[in-house]
């Protein structure tokens, strides 16, 4: 399906959101989305991220001590963002895919301008009994449309005042739950083919490989100013999936 250049590209796309998420903890899933658009296009980038993300975010979110803690308080947010992934996805095949990706490239925009800016907003539990499920429908539309729950996931997740470690896990339980979602609303439409789910599936040695040497990296380097560099080239690289792909530039 793909040229070895091509498939040199993917693993190196996969190798560098490796190290990213070694280094910083998080964001393989949105690095190696946005990076795989420019390169295969967007259904084959969210095809392809499934496998990687999974094996990575089914850890993330089994271990920590609070897995019922975060369901039973968010449970109707966690539900509505993984039921509505569907709903999403009908975008796929229904909207022009340039479109797709130039709303995926303004995700990437947002979610970075938010952690440049330190963007916290705080939810009470009052507010989040109408929020949640809201909020949770909006993110499984995201997820369907991009293949990214980032956002409004983290931002969400933040907001409801989730300690540090259950803040981690519900990432991880969050978007373990989605991608689920996505995979089975991909295969269902059939763009996870055999082929791509295998291509998948191999995907993960870089993304492993990256992991463990971004953790090494992470020893040696300041987090903080990682954080600054990595935010500025994930607003770049929002900044020309847009340019590059809405209408004007077709």
């Amino acid at each position: 399906m793909f040229d070895i250049a091509t498939l040199t590209a993917i693993g190196a796309a996969f190798l560098l959101a490796g190290v990213i998420k070694g280094i910083i903890g998080f964001a393989l899933p949105i690095v190696s989305v946005g990076l795989l658009t420019v390169l295969i296009g967007l259904p084959n980038a969210m095809a392809l991220l499934l496998v990687p993300a999974l094996a990575v975010n089914i850890w993330q979110g089994a271990v920590g001590g609070h897995l019922k803690t975060v369901t039973v308080r968010i449970w109707p947010y966690l539900t509505m963002a993984t039921a509505t992934v569907w709903l999403g996805a009908l975008s796929l095949t229904r909207v022009e895919l340039p479109l797709l990706s130039a709303f995926l490239g303004c995700v990437l925009m947002i979610y970075a301008l938010s952690n440049m800016l330190g963007l916290r907003i705080t939810i009470t539990p009052a507010q989040d009994r109408w929020l949640g499920p809201l909020i949770g429908g909006i993110n499984g539309l995201v997820t369907g449309m991009t293949g990214t729950s980032a956002v409004p996931g983290i931002i969400y997740l933040q907001a409801v005042g989730l300690e540090r470690d259950a803040l981690i896990q519900a990432m991880g339980i969050l978007f373990t739950l989605s991608l689920v979602a996505l995979a089975l609303v991909l295969g269902g439409n059939g763009i996870l083919t055999g082929e791509l789910a295998l291509l998948s599936v191999a995907a993960c040695v870089p993304a492993f490989a990256g992991m463990i040497l971004g953790r090494r990296i992470r020893k040696s380097l300041s987090e903080s100013n990682f954080r600054r560099v990595f935010f500025i080239a994930l607003l770049v690289l929002g900044a020309y999936i847009v340019t590059s792909s809405a209408p004007w530039s077709l």
